[in-house]
């Protein structure tokens, strides 16, 4: 089973630019839009369709919670689809942006500080968490995932999305996206190999904390390697935006699980 990330390991990441980048969710030309253009219209649908047409669940007003949820690209997409939404993060730079921005559009989310390992409500008080971005981020994997299943109502839904751990994976997404300078279109210490989610690992830590009817998805991008490369390299050379990549690349839901994936599971009881 997977464990808690040793200190030498954590403190490889760095999970601060979500402090002093705080103010870049929403403007500008960087990897945050990604989220928005390439990686929500994968994710988000497949949330929902599963939440409607396979359990068969009404959103409206249901208690959820977005951990993680930085300056609110995600939360805005959940708490339009009818969820009573809170959004938590250690980042309260972060937060203030994703405030801001929800009263742009009236949304009504309720955004605290708070983390994974210690989410400041109490038992059985929601019907879904939502976990997106941030898996792969952690210090402790296992007390979050006993975390999301504490406040977790029986019968509430856990949905996410993260990345594989393997040499592909390795390949892509520490390599290509962030540490060849030709092709980087992320902060070189945003990922850190040893603290990605091999799947099995995460299913485990689910199964031994009362999740069951557990499915994993694919998140696939819609062109081939080659063209993704071309792409990468021309936005490293300034010549298209992180806009044009997100217009020409975008995750698409599959079965190849092999790099990025996303999945839920519901608490039994």
């Amino acid at each position: 089973m997977k464990q808690a990330i040793s200190p030498q390991i954590y403190s490889r990441i760095d999970n601060d630019m979500y402090q002093y980048d705080g103010d870049q969710w929403w403007t500008g030309n960087n990897v945050y839009h990604l989220l928005k253009g390439s990686v929500n219209p994968c994710r988000f649908p497949y949330f929902l369709k599963t939440y409607t047409d396979v359990l068969k669940r009404n959103p409206h007003n249901k208690q959820a919670i977005e951990v993680g949820c930085g300056g609110g690209i995600l939360a805005e997409e959940i708490a339009s689809a009818g969820f009573a939404l809170t959004g938590i993060d250690p980042a309260e730079k972060s937060l203030d942006t994703a405030r801001a921005h929800a009263r742009i559009y009236n949304l009504n989310i309720d955004y605290r500080l708070g983390t994974g390992e210690e989410i400041p409500f109490p038992d059985h008080h929601f019907d879904v968490v939502f976990c997106c971005d941030v898996l792969e981020h952690v210090r402790d994997l296992p007390k979050c995932i006993a975390e999301f299943s504490r406040v977790l109502k029986p019968g509430g839904v856990f949905f996410f999305d993260t990345f594989n751990r393997n040499l592909l994976s390795k390949l892509i997404v520490i390599k290509l996206w962030q540490e060849w300078k030709s092709t980087a279109m992320m902060p070189p210490k945003l990922h850190v190999y040893e603290m990605l989610v091999k799947p099995s690992e995460l299913r485990e830590l689910m199964q031994t904390n009362d999740f069951g009817k557990i499915e994993f998805k694919g998140m696939s991008p819609n062109i081939n390697p080659l063209k993704m490369v071309h792409l990468l390299r021309k936005r490293a050379k300034g010549k298209i935006t992180y806009e044009d990549l997100s217009d020409q690349m975008k995750l698409k839901e599959s079965n190849d699980t092999k790099v990025g994936y996303m999945g839920y599971g519901v608490k039994k009881g």
